[in-house]
């Protein structure tokens, strides 16, 4: 597990296991604030112990950014704090969090002590102000990578912490191509000194502009060319990502798999667009 200091109070925590996802721990006066957690056990009691023990904090807060499991699965290990997100979230948790944690301890036996925890406090509305100690923490709904994926600005630092609404290749296959886009429209014309990506390297201020421009360009060659297919009746397969302006490298590899299932649901998306009276 990687470990970088962001700001003076905010620490990134990259996994080495799965996926490069990341975990963010901002320190307040009050206490430490964890966003998201780490798929494997070990490693999100690694972020416990170094919160306790080389700061001296505790863990009063942890923000479930999406329903998603890589996110949410250590969150068990954090008993006594408070669970906050979107109320979409505790649902989704609920509804879906269930089957996908038990096929997961299934295929690994590092996950037999992973329990689900639903969120305590959740938001209903576009967004949600929380204040710890000397910190603020904007919760905003960000759509698109899920239904309800959020993002969480620390203004006082101008760190954004994104989640999956920033991800070295956009997915969008839990969630809609149209939402995902709205949402990166409205990261644009901020003064971010960093953005935490839910997967992969964090985004300096320099990188922030380009890097979301990229991502809405992937998505507006990957809808041409699936319309494009659509059209013609030519193989999706023809969709290549190279040619929607990503690398199949990214992601240690896995964003040319990512890539073939957003274009199999945009192609589905679109299809039902279609098909509406």
């Amino acid at each position: 597990m990687q470990r970088e200091r962001v700001a003076d109070d905010i620490y990134v925590f990259t996994s080495d296991l799965y996926a490069q996802v990341t975990a963010s721990v901002v320190i307040t006066t009050d206490g430490a604030v964890l966003v998201d957690t780490l798929v494997y056990p070990e490693e999100t009691r690694q972020i416990k112990r170094f919160v306790e023990n080389r700061l001296g904090k505790e863990i009063i807060y942890v923000i479930n950014t999406h329903f998603h499991a890589d996110h949410t699965m250590g969150t068990c290990f954090l008993s006594g704090a408070h669970v906050v997100s979107h109320a979409l979230c505790r649902t989704l948790l609920d509804q879906r969090g269930r089957v996908s944690l038990e096929k997961a301890k299934a295929s690994s036996d590092e996950l037999r002590d992973v329990e689900l925890v639903l969120p305590d406090i959740v938001f209903e509305s576009g967004e949600m102000t929380m204040y710890v100690g000397n910190k603020t923490f904007q919760l905003r709904h960000s759509p698109g990578h899920s239904p309800d994926s959020i993002v969480c600005y620390i203004p006082e630092d101008r760190v954004l912490l994104a989640a999956d609404t920033l991800m070295p290749l956009p997915y969008f296959v839990d969630g809609s191509f149209d939402d995902f886009v709205e949402s990166l429209r409205s990261l644009q014309n901020n003064q971010y000194e960093n953005i935490v990506q839910g997967h992969g390297e964090v985004i300096l201020r320099g990188e922030i502009d380009e890097k979301i421009k990229s991502d809405l360009d992937y998505l507006e060659r990957l809808q041409q060319s699936v319309d494009k297919a659509l059209m013609s009746g030519t193989p999706l397969e023809g969709v290549h990502i190279e040619k929607c302006g990503k690398s199949r490298i990214l992601l240690n590899g896995e964003a040319e798999q990512l890539h073939r299932q957003n274009v199999r649901m945009l192609a589905q998306q679109r299809r039902e667009l279609v098909q509406q009276p």
